[in-house]
């Protein structure tokens, strides 16, 4: 689905919302279906190992043998040769439409099946993107707008100018929306340590929930821990790895206070929930990388969620026209789906329309 506009992060930027549809097809007549995903450039290679290397695997298997399904599914990542998250993504695909099956049969939420802690989950707006021209008023206007159109917060992105100038553009923000408003700030590992620490101590008094991804890639389990101890401001990561044992080493290593390990890219929600366990154990909180159709099921499940990440519109028209019955924002907070499965009923001519 084409973008209004090009919506640009520190290292980024994005023109067109993009997902798959998985379906998996059970004897008793039951159909798990669901989307994941949102990376044009490799969503047909994801196809692919899903179609030829993961469907013969689980072909006569027992859908609720879930854990059974999903050690299946792991030979196609040890292909050393190619990029395993493409196979992660796979299995979190496929995994995530077994799941909406057994929910679906056993005609519950999974969100109830899973823990069933809570029935509605406040609800973020991933905004502040640089846009050319843009002014810190239009900034404020946009958390304004945001506010208005019934988020609880905002995650603001930063990273991509001086710690300074990015530390103004979140104040304009938090001024506009009130000191009641959940800022929290995404520089998409746009910072080196020092860099990163500057912007903390620029932000101090914006009361910032907490700080994703501050620092470049190349040494960020050290150089978070470094950020989180000096900066003053929660940190947060993990949706950049794609397996348990990697957010177990961000816990271990003191880096991270909010873990956002993204189930869509790990695995699916058989992963997440064994990471949400491990992220109990070392009293670290439960994000989840945008993915509101999924995340809203597990993020209600566990004691120590925090926030579902949706976005305005125009950069997510998926979950706004793809999801037929999707609950309106209520004062902050979004209802999570009561259907079976992950309750989520899909918009047919909007699939027909966008199918590649």
């Amino acid at each position: 689905m084409p973008l209004p506009r090009t919506f640009r992060g520190s290292n980024y930027f994005m023109t067109h919302r993009c997902t798959i549809i998985t379906r998996v097809y059970t004897s008793a007549g039951i159909v798990g279906e669901i989307y994941n995903g949102d990376e044009f450039e490799t969503q047909a290679e994801v196809v692919r190992i899903i179609l030829d290397e993961i469907q013969p695997l689980l072909i006569g298997m027992d859908a609720f043998n879930i854990e059974g399904c999903w050690e299946k599914m792991r030979k196609p990542s040890t292909n050393i040769l190619r990029d395993r998250k493409l196979a992660m993504c796979a299995q979190a695909a496929v995994d995530s439409a077994l799941w909406d099956a057994v929910g679906k049969a056993l005609e519950v939420p999974l969100y109830k099946m899973w823990g069933g802690y809570a029935d509605k989950l406040p609800v973020i707006c991933i905004a502040g993107y640089y846009e050319e021209g843009k002014t810190l008023a239009d900034f404020g206007r946009e958390m304004e707008q945001i506010r208005k159109d019934g988020y609880i917060g905002c995650k603001f992105k930063v990273g991509g100018l001086t710690p300074k100038d990015d530390a103004e553009r979140v104040r304009a923000g938090r001024s506009a929306a009130g000191d009641d408003f959940v800022m929290i700030v995404d520089a998409n590992q746009g910072w080196s340590r020092a860099q990163a620490i500057e912007f903390c101590r620029h932000a101090e008094e914006l009361d910032i929930r907490w700080f994703e991804e501050p620092v470049h890639w190349q040494n960020d389990r050290l150089d978070m821990a470094a950020t989180r101890a000096q900066g003053g401001i929660p940190v947060c990561a993990g949706q950049s790895e794609i397996s348990r044992a990697g957010c177990r080493d961000l816990m271990m290593s003191g880096a991270i206070d909010v873990c956002n390990f993204d189930a869509s890219w790990g695995g699916g929600p058989t992963e997440w929930r064994r990471v949400a366990a491990l992220a109990q154990a070392f009293t670290v909180e439960m994000g989840h990388h945008e993915e509101p159709q999924v995340s809203a099921q597990l993020l209600a499940s566990i004691p120590n969620g925090t926030y579902l990440e949706t976005f305005h519109r125009d950069r997510d028209p998926m979950f706004y026209d793809l999801v037929a019955n999707r609950s309106a924002f209520d004062n902050g907070y979004y209802a999570v789906p009561q259907g079976p499965g992950f309750g989520i009923e899909m918009d047919k001519a909007t699939i027909e329309k966008h199918r590649v």
